[in-house]
């Protein structure tokens, strides 16, 4: 009967110890997965340290670290690449700005002239496609600076309602010359963010821009008091698989080929800067693009 007792101690204590290593197993799987976490969503070059001394545990660690230090060198190879590529398209289309604005001129000037009307006909698209290449080369421009840069926004409190408004004033003649006939849903209180005034009108033109190359005559724009702003258009040309496009950097679809693909991309980085989020999706037939600011 003692030796009972002594064989049921001798498992009681084996239990103990296992119940104990699989604790700490267990605690050090959950650091590893936390310290991971934190690591790959922070720009840090520290690496995942455990409390554990198990063997097996450190070495799993390690591991992994080996693969955080690869990866971390890739992230500077990335940024660094970007950040000459982002140079270089803004030195580029900076260079191409002036031949091209002194093109325009001259194209200007040779329309006063006189000329045969198949040469007429000629000169009309080159003029075409050159204001479609100043476009490109401002919107270039303007995307790079937008990514390249950014310390130079200055929040302050707006509301959303009056920046709003003022867009939709500048915009509006473009708008009923394409046949867009806006409906507007406010609420009655002001709803105020700390935004940048200038980016988020550069927001909201984007937006109304986009609304009068794909609607099919009807825009529907809705401020919640939440702070989103939903703009709804009918748009038949348009498919489910475009919509999750439309923010892809040079996608145009083709009722808007004489786009550059350049606008959403810019109002998204836009709003992302200031904080917010930027949103679409095609449901019955309507696209829907939301643009988010929480407080």
């Amino acid at each position: 009967m003692e030796f009972l007792w002594v064989l049921l101690g001798l498992a009681a204590v084996v239990i103990g110890l296992l119940a104990a290593k699989i604790f700490l197993m267990r605690k050090a799987a959950g650091e590893i997965a936390q310290s991971l976490g934190e690591k790959l969503r922070a720009d840090t070059n520290t690496l995942i340290d455990i409390s554990t001394r198990d063997r097996a545990m450190r070495a799993l660690a390690s591991q992994i670290n080996g693969e955080l230090r690869r990866l971390q060198v890739l992230r500077r190879r990335y940024r660094q690449g970007d950040l000459e590529l982002k140079a270089a398209v803004t030195n580029i289309s900076h260079d191409l700005r002036t031949p091209l604005t002194a093109i325009c001129g001259y194209l200007e000037l040779l329309e006063g002239e006189e000329k045969a009307p198949k040469a007429a006909e000629y000169l009309e698209i080159i003029q075409g496609r050159a204001l479609l290449l100043r476009q490109l080369t401002e919107e270039l421009f303007r995307y790079c600076m937008v990514l390249s840069d950014p310390g130079d926004l200055a929040p302050e409190p707006i509301s959303l309602n009056a920046v709003l408004e003022s867009s939709l004033a500048a915009f509006y003649a473009e708008l009923t010359g394409r046949g867009v006939q806006p409906v507007v849903h406010m609420p009655p209180e002001k709803v105020v963010r700390r935004l940048d005034r200038a980016a988020l009108s550069r927001v909201f033109s984007n937006l109304l821009s986009n609304a009068a190359k794909y609607s099919d005559g009807d825009l529907e724009i809705t401020l919640t008091p939440g702070g989103a702003v939903v703009f709804a258009n009918s748009s038949r040309s348009l498919s489910s698989v475009e919509v999750q496009k439309l923010f892809d950097r040079f996608y145009t679809v083709e009722a808007a080929r004489k786009s550059t693909g350049l606008g959403l991309s810019i109002a998204r980085a836009l709003a992302e800067r200031m904080g917010g989020e930027l949103a679409a999706e095609y449901r019955e037939g309507k696209l829907y693009i939301t643009a988010y600011f929480p407080l």
